[in-house]
């Protein structure tokens, strides 16, 4: 696999915003290729270009005023979060007569955590998210290797599983003892490393908050803030229950899923695809990495799983251009219809329910629902498509 950037689908969403506003954050977790991105744009060593990282461009901004109003064109602030004290000033910037400039912000940040700095910036900004590599930027040849390794460039493309092993190691480290307190974390390091050891366990599944408190020697209420400050950071996505107007008891707690593969991976003790394939885990791991795919990819207004007490459930409901899309993943030869699906098409009104899975032939299961693989299911250009493609 090459190790050039590669061309990333956000680019022409990124070029848009871009045309609509005078500032556009691109948010996304760490190492996930924002720098790489915009560096296609500015290059480094340009005066419009500051990594926030660097001592020279911090310098540069001692006096932000003086260093920012001379630019025209686009200017990127790399690790924004590291200056909130600069949204403010690009709000003065952004309201100039005739502004020449544009400003693109990157952060390792979610919008909620930005958004307590950039309120002065309401109705100037928008939020662009960058996820790791997707399959449809890579193609369906490197499907194994992207769910083994995950999406972040330097594991994905590394040289051997053992590097981005040990990539991957050092993410995880890195991200708990630097990047957790950045944003206010007071847990010691090595409770903060349990907790998300401990999280792996709950992959695909609803957390038990309770369990965790008491293991970790902690409360309640301090779980949940570091689940919401993991998922604000990238780490993991609670993805939340949709509840129908229906006579069922549903689902009403949160399902936890690692955003990345690769991380959850490393978690479990597994680095090589002879040893995912045989771990406990396989089935949980491959609904996690469709469902991040799909929702990536498919750019849905909304994402909700499913489910009722009496065990009918769907991994993910999306809103997209209006259509209700079900999707249901699973690690089958060749799946087939149950119950289960049958009562999701029918009492949430789907216009389609797709099977993801690992084969190599599309075949209709019956009206609205289609069995599709994976490689080809990521090429798709239209998810709202009755036969769901």
């Amino acid at each position: 696999m090459r190790s050039a950037p590669l061309p990333r689908a956000i680019s022409p969403l990124l070029e848009d915003a871009l045309r609509r506003n005078p500032v556009v954050a691109l948010v996304g977790a760490r190492q996930c290729g924002k720098t790489t991105l915009a560096r296609q744009f500015v290059a480094a060593d340009s005066p419009n270009y500051f990594d926030l990282e660097d001592p020279l461009s911090l310098a540069r901004l001692d006096e932000p005023m003086t260093a920012l109003v001379p630019l025209t064109g686009l200017v990127v602030i790399d690790e924004v979060q590291r200056r909130p004290d600069l949204f403010p000033i690009l709000r003065v910037l952004a309201d100039r007569d005739e502004n020449p400039a544009r400003y693109l912000v990157l952060g390792s940040a979610g919008p909620d955590l930005l958004r307590q700095s950039a309120e002065s910036l309401a109705g100037r900004i928008e939020y662009l998210e960058l996820t790791g590599l997707q399959a449809a930027e890579l193609g369906g040849d490197h499907l194994g290797t992207l769910w083994l390794r995950g999406g972040f460039p330097r594991s994905l493309l590394a040289g051997s599983d053992e590097d981005s092993r040990s990539w991957r190691k050092s993410y995880v480290q890195t991200f708990v003892e630097r990047d957790l307190p950045q944003f206010g974390a007071g847990l010691a390091a090595p409770v903060t490393h349990r907790l998300v050891l401990m999280l792996a366990h709950y992959h695909a599944q609803m957390v038990n908050v309770r369990a965790l408190a008491t293991a970790l020697g902690i409360s309640e209420t301090t779980v949940r803030r570091y689940l919401d400050l993991l998922e604000q950071l990238f780490l993991i996505r609670q993805l939340r229950p949709w509840h129908e107007n229906l006579s069922k008891r549903q689902v009403k707690r949160p399902k936890l899923y690692f955003r990345d593969s690769g991380l959850f991976h490393h978690l479990i003790g597994t680095s090589t695809m002879d040893e995912l394939l045989t771990d406990p885990r396989l089935g949980a791991s491959w609904e996690g990495f469709v469902l991040e795919k799909t929702i990536a990819e498919a750019h849905p207004d909304q994402a909700h799983f499913w489910g009722t007490h009496g065990g009918a459930e769907l991994d993910l409901l999306m809103f997209v251009k209006g259509r209700r899309i079900g999707v249901e993943i699973k690690r089958a030869d060749a799946p087939r219809r149950t119950p289960s699906m049958t009562a999701a098409l029918r009492d949430l009104s789907l216009d389609a329910l797709c099977v993801v899975y690992p084969g190599n032939l599309r075949y209709k299961i019956s009206d609205r629902m289609t069995a599709v693989p994976a490689a080809e299911y990521f090429s798709a250009d239209d998810f709202t498509h009755t036969d769901a493609r």
